[in-house]
């Protein structure tokens, strides 16, 4: 997969400019997106993305989904990296703000935050990003974590947010695990 991607695989842990980091995600967007056109399971969606947005953001240590199952739940999706927490209810963690709020959630210092989620003792910082399914209602997050202080940047999240839009855009959630009907 990482052969067909536009940019040269670096080591796990490196941090970039933020200028170098919004170069490689928008290098990212057309073969994400020709990747995930006409796609129409989320699940297949969830684990092209995951594992590209890993290629492209070397200071990742945790790439991936948390996956609407319940009305205040989440529950691990496809993901790269080490072990994630299994479930995160809406009322808990850096995930769960975001799932609650529907907005996006950049952390630049988790240690500071009092409700953050330890799944792994070495992640630094994260941003959560909110995933629409039809009709506006939130069916995931995607969660990056990273072992640096502020590893994220608004540009990333922007980016990010852009090209959640354009993979989901043909995915279809009734088959999903859990429907708000």
């Amino acid at each position: 997969m990482s052969e067909a991607l536009p940019m040269t695989a670096l080591p796990r842990g490196t941090l970039l400019s933020v200028a170098e980091r919004t170069c490689r995600l928008e290098a990212l967007g057309p073969s994400l997106r020709a990747l995930t056109a006409d796609q129409r399971d989320p699940i297949a969606v969830m684990a092209t993305f995951a594992a590209c947005v890993w290629h492209a953001l070397p200071q990742c240590s945790w790439a991936g989904f948390y996956r609407r199952v319940e009305r205040s739940l989440l529950r691990v999706g496809p993901y790269q990296g080490g072990l994630g927490c299994l479930e995160i209810p809406f009322e808990r963690g850096v995930c769960g703000a975001c799932a609650r709020s529907r907005l996006p959630q950049r952390v630049d210092d988790v240690h500071a935050r009092a409700d953050h989620i330890a799944c792994d003792s070495a992640t630094r910082s994260e941003l959560v990003l909110p995933v629409w399914g039809e009709g506006g209602t939130l069916r995931a997050v995607l969660d990056l974590d990273s072992p640096h202080l502020a590893g994220f940047d608004d540009a990333e999240a922007a980016l990010l947010a852009s090209l959640l839009a354009d993979a989901f855009a043909a995915a279809r959630w009734d088959a999903a695990d859990w429907s708000p009907t």
